[in-house]
């Protein structure tokens, strides 16, 4: 890729859609998702070209959607995205075709940052949609190990700030929850299990009787103590 051309490749129809509206739009074929990203940027411009790139093999449905919405589909691999003075001007294929475009979308594949919680057990998974790896929670962010959990793009790749910072609240919730869970488990442990207060005197009662805890001495030396008793 020519130096600047970057300026016209683009990943995201409601990130860049706009600024990009009305012109000769072409969508790379990056993996699973193109079909689906070329029908997205199609809501922006009525001129845009899927390019397949030996990549993307559209199933006999998804065939049918960009024929029906008027999306040109271009077999073949793409050799090279072509730039002038760090303008985007087009794409060319290894067999030599040309194709003007103004702009050009990119499927990127979002790779969670997950070293921390695989090094606490857990492991990364490929996204059902294609669309990369990502650590697999329950609803409210708890992991497949005891005590971890996560939040946000490691385990929901797509999630825009607004998603991430209520998935973080919730997970912060299932974490209190959880913790009070646990307290309370070891405060019925102590008030009502085998190691109880109640459960050790009544041990300790049939074993040494009053004499546990000093409580028979006691006695016996309050009993050696003379009673005086005063007239007056």
């Amino acid at each position: 890729m020519p130096p600047g051309s970057g300026k016209g490749v683009v990943h995201c129809p409601y990130c860049h859609g706009w600024e990009i509206r009305g012109q000769r739009i072409g969508v790379l074929g990056t993996g699973p998702l193109s079909v689906h990203q070329a029908l997205l940027f199609r809501q922006w411009s009525r001129d845009l070209t899927l390019f397949l790139n030996d990549t993307v093999e559209p199933t006999d449905e998804e065939w049918e959607k960009p024929a029906a919405r008027s999306v040109t589909v271009v077999d073949g691999v793409v050799a090279s995205v072509d730039a002038v003075d760090g303008v985007l001007t087009g794409l060319t294929l290894r067999q030599g075709s040309s194709f003007d475009v103004q702009a050009l979308a990119v499927g990127t594949r979002m790779e969670a940052r997950s070293g921390l919680l695989e090094s606490l057990g857990l492991s990364s998974q490929v996204h059902p949609s294609g669309a990369g790896r990502f650590i697999e929670t329950e609803a409210m962010g708890a992991t497949a190990v005891r005590g971890v959990y996560a939040a946000g793009n490691v385990s929901n790749l797509m999630a825009q700030v607004i998603t991430a910072a209520a998935e973080g609240v919730m997970t912060g919730a299932r974490i209190n929850a959880d913790l009070i869970e646990e307290e309370t488990q070891w405060a019925v442990e102590g008030h009502f299990g085998p190691f109880s207060a109640a459960s050790e005197a009544a041990v300790s009662k049939i074993v040494l009787g009053h004499r546990r805890h000093g409580l028979d001495d006691v006695q016996k030396a309050a009993d050696m103590v003379p009673t005086t008793t005063v007239e007056r």
